[in-house]
């Protein structure tokens, strides 16, 4: 049959595209419900079975290898789609790019995707997991629990090199892109680099029970996105980078809804620098938690977004508080006392000598760290934000006024009621004096400040972090243990 000449030239143009574009493969099911053919358990063979239909992990340390039939499994860019149901207190993971070994962890390549929603702290050791499922392990961290135990969740890797992509239950979750100077972190392996391999199953523990089902791939055309620019590191985020992997939390607690990164931007932020977010709302007649229907329709409009639910209260104006039930559904509360200034009119005409003056600032400096304490005491505030704030005008003389005393009060109040102090990334603010000071006390710190400043700028954080040793055990991750708000509501 003729065509029209333009006709023509468009059936050309689009065979020669259908042909030079590669072919998208179907979906191919890597468990056939019946047994664990093309499957095989290293260490702990007896840690995987098939019961009723489903894969079970639950034994001593194993990890369940996909070989395939030839033994030769192999994939690079591909689609990995499957369901799974830990239990409470399970630890596990999906491998991927993975090389086969006989015991141990798999090390030798690839990277993990953790699954761990509640898992206690380690019986012998006292290590506790800050990395949550749908983390990219050690690499890109998700410090938030966003499936839950006992319920089947779906988890989508999507590996299109040099990018990574994991989804829980259909949202984006976690975004990477592997940067041109890549650390390598375990001379003599490629792990952590995306390269080629296969898929693993864990087994972590005796207590980790965790069930998968309908396991499935598709493979993705071979080779590099050329339109992908891989990021740079600089000196920071290889530090960070360290830090990720020695189970030290990437969060800033304190980053303000209003005027401050969207969601798409903080999940972006995380793909690039492994940087968490707590989403702070302020509560108050000018705030974004105005009212405690305002609260509610602030977590519901978190939904299931990758970042911490926070709600500022601040002193010594406390509005009405949400009832109980409400505090309770944040992940943590922040308290911040905000001293509005010193009235040094109040010394009248002739009141301005030098020794009135220091009278008057000592006199509000004891009142000042009275109430900071008395408030930690009483409001159910899981975070301290600026715990040294003090009035403008006596800023100057901080050092004179927060003596250690005075420090250590608000020190000990927060220690008593498990409050975690402040470290600002941008104001340098607590002092390096008040941080010791806590750390030999034991307290728990977090990172946040009031706006302001590069988000990704940790540099004061990292600075404080190497000169005082501060670990992973230094610092407080909301989830781990009930929030001040829960415990209340709790108690009979």
């Amino acid at each position: 049959m003729d065509l029209p000449r333009r006709s023509w030239l468009f059936a050309l143009l689009l065979a020669l595209c259908t042909a030079s574009a590669p072919a998208k493969e179907e979906w191919v099911s890597l468990f056939d419900g019946k047994s664990l053919n093309g499957w095989k358990a290293a260490e702990h063979p007896d840690s995987f079975s098939v019961v009723d239909g489903l894969i079970q992990g639950n034994g001593p340390r194993a990890h369940l290898f996909y070989l395939g039939e030839d033994g030769k499994a192999e994939f690079e860019n591909f689609e990995l789609e499957l369901e799974a149901k830990p239990m409470p207190g399970c630890n596990s993971g999906v491998y991927f790019h993975a090389t086969w070994q006989d015991a141990n962890w798999p090390r030798k390549s690839g990277f993990e995707v953790q699954v761990n929603n509640t898992q206690p702290a380690f019986d012998r050791t006292n290590y506790t997991e800050n990395k949550k499922t749908g983390s990219l392990y050690g690499v890109r961290n998700l410090y938030k629990a966003m499936v839950k135990d006992g319920e089947w969740f779906t988890m989508n890797i999507l590996v299109r090199k040099p990018r990574v992509e994991v989804r829980l239950n259909g949202k984006l979750m976690m975004e990477y892109t592997e940067p041109a100077n890549q650390p390598v972190v375990n001379p003599g392996t490629t792990m952590d680099f995306l390269t080629k391999g296969t898929f693993a199953l864990q087994c972590h523990d005796e207590k980790s029970q965790i069930w998968f089902r309908n396991i499935r791939v598709r493979r993705l055309p071979p080779g590099e996105d050329a339109t992908v620019v891989k990021p740079v590191l600089n000196a920071q985020d290889l530090e960070r980078a360290v830090l990720a992997k020695d189970n030290f939390p990437l969060v800033n607690l304190r980053t303000h809804i209003v005027g401050g990164p969207t969601f798409k931007d903080l999940r972006s932020i995380h793909g690039h620098t492994g940087l968490f977010a707590g989403r702070v709302f302020r509560l108050g007649d000018r705030y974004e938690a105005a009212d405690e229907a305002m609260a509610l329709k602030i977590l519901e409009k978190l939904g299931n977004e990758p970042v911490f639910a926070g709600l500022e209260i601040s002193w010594p104006r406390v509005p009405g508080l949400p009832s109980p039930a409400t505090l309770a559904k944040f992940d943590y509360l922040v308290g911040r006392y905000a001293e509005l200034g010193w009235d040094y009119d109040l010394l009248g005409e002739s009141g301005h000598k030098a020794e009135q003056v220091r009278a008057f600032e000592q006199s509000r400096m004891d009142d000042l760290v009275k109430r900071r304490a008395q408030a930690l005491a009483e409001a159910p505030v899981d975070v301290l934000a600026e715990p040294l704030q003090m009035a403008p005008e006596a800023a100057a003389r901080a050092g004179e006024l927060w003596t250690e005393e005075r420090m250590r009060v608000i020190i000990d109040a927060a220690v008593k009621n498990g409050v975690a102090l402040e470290i600002s990334p941008h104001e340098r603010q607590p002092s390096e004096k008040f941080i010791a000071l806590a750390k030999a006390a034991g307290a728990k710190f977090t990172v946040g400040d009031n706006g302001g400043g590069d988000y990704t700028d940790w540099s004061n954080i990292l600075e404080i972090q190497k000169k005082l040793g501060l670990g992973w055990k230094n610092m407080y991750v909301p989830g781990h243990d009930p929030t001040r708000a829960q415990r209340a509501l709790a108690k009979p």
